[in-house]
């Protein structure tokens, strides 16, 4: 089966990796976004995906704007590919590039369509407190992530992982699950998906990364999860990154929301929310290194009372 693979982030490594050491797959070249600046010294740098590409000497495209791009399209096309596989691609393809490989493009999605189509399905599935998470691999249409629906494969979310550690392990699974679906396109009855079902999992706002206290423990402890290392609140006038947490069960209080109401030694300070406290266990204040929540309390010298906001 001859391929022309899709993808960018490190989330699409895993399975251009897996297409490459099947010999009965032959990637004919792959496309991902152009280099960008990154890292202290704002150096321009290739993909993950590109980056890997390179290691195995295969021709890369990297077209700003691939719609309109001529030369890229008409290389495409002149290829004769069996398949487009795309992973986190991050442009939307036109009608025509749909319509350029014999079997279509397959989208490998990472979540259980039609919940949370959209960029950021990992980390608002995380936010949204679900337990149980997946990938389904799909028949590309114009729409976004609105294709027929191949195969399915789930996993639990484990009470600690974060959008890196879970997006890790779901990567993992959308390449194993698109080298199955690549063996038996041939004998899967596509199904659509059901539009009153769908929920959308846009791209992530900074104004998603702000903490609000009136807000439940667990609500924000999801948040921090499925955001990280990203969400914040504001402390004596600078903002404090908030990268580790856990809930602590109360009974009713009448502590402000907000407010410090515990120090709990070598572990952390608690903050009043609208259900149960959030323990802060790992935090980074504006221009420092990261740090246990212990430490920031004590160099702080943090009180009982004090104003999150």
């Amino acid at each position: 089966m001859r391929i022309i693979f899709f993808g960018t982030p490190d989330f699409a490594v895993p399975t251009l990796a897996k297409l490459l050491s099947e010999p009965e797959f032959e990637v004919l070249g792959v496309v991902t976004q152009p280099d960008t600046r990154r890292g202290r010294g704002n150096q321009m740098s290739p993909s993950p995906v590109k980056e890997l590409s390179l290691q195995h000497d295969l021709t890369v495209w990297t077209p700003d704007r691939i719609k309109k791009d001529t030369a890229t399209l008409e290389a495409l096309k002149a290829l004769n590919a069996d398949v487009f596989v795309v992973v986190a691609y991050g442009q939307i393809l036109s009608q025509a590039i749909l319509d350029m490989p014999k079997q279509g493009c397959i989208n490998v999605h990472g979540s259980l369509l039609p919940k949370y189509r959209g960029a950021a399905p990992i980390q608002w599935a995380i936010a949204n407190g679900e337990t149980v998470v997946g990938i389904t691999t799909m028949q590309m249409d114009a729409g976004i992530d609105t294709g027929a629906m191949l195969l399915k494969a789930s996993i639990d979310v484990a009470p600690t992982d974060q959008a890196e550690s879970l997006s890790a392990k779901l990567a993992e699974l959308g390449a194993n699950l698109l080298i199955e679906t690549l063996r038996q396109l041939d004998r899967i009855t596509p199904e659509p998906q059901n539009n009153s079902e769908s929920t959308y999992a846009p791209m992530i706002a900074k104004e998603d990364w702000l903490l609000d206290w009136q807000k439940s423990a667990i609500a924000l402890h999801n948040q921090v999860r499925g955001f990280y290392p990203n969400c914040y609140t504001n402390h004596r006038g600078q903002r404090l990154k908030v990268t580790t947490t856990e809930v602590i069960p109360q009974e009713n209080s009448a502590a402000p929301l907000g407010t410090l109401v515990e120090l709990r030694k070598n572990l952390g300070f608690a903050i009043q929310t609208r259900e149960g406290l959030l323990l802060i266990k790992e935090v980074q204040p504006a221009g420092k290194r990261s740090q246990t929540g212990w430490d920031f309390a004590n160099g702080s010298r943090l009180q009982i009372g004090e104003a999150f906001i």
